[in-house]
């Protein structure tokens, strides 16, 4: 019965850090707008689209890496044992 608690526990502490998270990352993107508007004003060359471009690519191939190195586990996000996965 403990270690239902101590889960019931984690999983809301795990949701309000990812509440706040996204809650900041909001409010920056809020707060940055401006100064991304005159950045892509003066963007004269295209280097901020190539930049841009380049992360994309690399954000999906590390993703694409790490959906292929995950086996799909019967439980996934309901396994209390989900956050001991890098150990493996």
């Amino acid at each position: 019965m403990q270690t239902l608690a101590v889960d019931i526990a984690s999983t809301f502490i795990d949701d309000a850090a990812a509440l706040v998270t996204g809650l900041g990352r909001a409010l920056l993107k809020f707060a940055m707008a401006p100064i991304d508007r005159i950045a892509n004003a003066c963007d004269i060359a295209g280097v901020l689209t190539e930049r841009r471009a380049t992360f994309r690519m690399w954000r999906a191939n590390r993703a694409r890496a790490r959906r292929d190195g995950r086996r799909f586990s019967l439980l996934g996000r309901l396994s209390p044992f989900r956050h001991l996965a890098h150990l493996t």
